[in-house]
């Protein structure tokens, strides 16, 4: 009987480092797919893949614009110069209703946001192994090819539009309007004290909502584009005929939600651009 108890010991002992190397072995996968290939530490490094990405995907966009653009024709057009066209269209439009005024940087900014950002989210289709793979073989331990699953940079996005929020604003109102507006909206008063008393309240709402747009404009894009990546991560930890059942209906569903958040980005954008270039007399 005893022989039995420490061999029944001895198999219970066994399964569960058993399960607990399996469960080890998927986190280390998951953690190693997650992982930016930095340089430097602490606050002041750098992920190099995030920036190689994006870099290359924002000199692709440039250079298919450019080289449709210079190739346009009244005639039959070609695919690619109708797809062009389209997206155009499609910015164009939403800025004409998003946007109530006139500024000329408006719709191209608009239209590098989404196309950016839409390429940025097209690499979570590609399948999570792949380039990892093959820069393993010179020597690469970590790589991430979907820039949008890297906080860092959809922040440094988002800060930039803001920052050109802040300009059109001080370029419409001009500084002296801009530092008015911080301290008389949205809370207004017809009476000099009443004006005095709201300045401090005005001006922290101000300041809330002016941190609050690039955090929501980054942790939405991060969020929804980790998620996924993470979701593709643990079907391709699945065996073979499941990644295939499961993994084409989610990249299928992905589709929308790659095309969805880039347009989210592009219309806040323009909606922040609008409110901000707003005087008092539009209201």
């Amino acid at each position: 009987m005893a022989n039995n108890s420490h061999t029944t010991d001895a198999a219970e002992a066994a399964h569960e480092a058993a399960i607990h190397d399996a469960e080890h072995s998927i986190s280390d996968i998951i953690t190693h797919h997650l992982t930016n290939l930095t340089s430097g530490e602490g606050f002041w490094h750098i992920n190099i893949d995030s920036m190689i990405m994006s870099w290359l995907l924002g000199v692709s966009f440039l250079y298919l614009f450019w080289s449709v653009a210079k190739s346009v024709t009244i005639g039959v057009p070609s695919r690619m110069q109708n797809f062009v066209e389209i997206i155009f269209s499609f910015v164009n439009q939403n800025v004409k209703e998003s946007f109530h005024g006139t500024n000329k940087i408006v719709a191209p900014m608009a239209l590098t946001i989404f196309v950016w950002v839409f390429l940025w989210n097209l690499m979570d289709l590609v399948p999570v192994d792949l380039v990892p793979s093959i820069l393993k073989l010179f020597g690469v331990e970590y790589f991430k090819i979907v820039p949008s699953t890297d906080v860092n940079s959809t922040m440094g996005l988002a800060l930039g539009v803001i920052i050109a929020v802040i300009g059109a604003a001080i370029y419409t109102k001009g500084i002296g309007g801009y530092g008015k507006s911080l301290i008389t909206h949205p809370f207004e008063a017809e009476s000099t004290a009443m004006k005095a008393v709201l300045v401090l309240p005005n001006l922290l709402l101000n300041i809330v909502e002016t941190l609050a747009k690039p955090l929501s404009l980054s942790l939405r894009l991060f969020g929804n584009l980790y998620a996924g990546e993470l979701i593709f991560i643990l079907i391709s930890l699945l065996p073979l005929y499941l990644q295939w059942v499961l993994g084409v209906p989610w990249a299928i569903f992905h589709i929308l939600v790659i095309v969805l958040q880039a347009f989210i980005f592009m219309i806040l954008t323009i909606v922040y651009l609008s409110m901000a270039t707003e005087t008092h007399d539009d209201h």
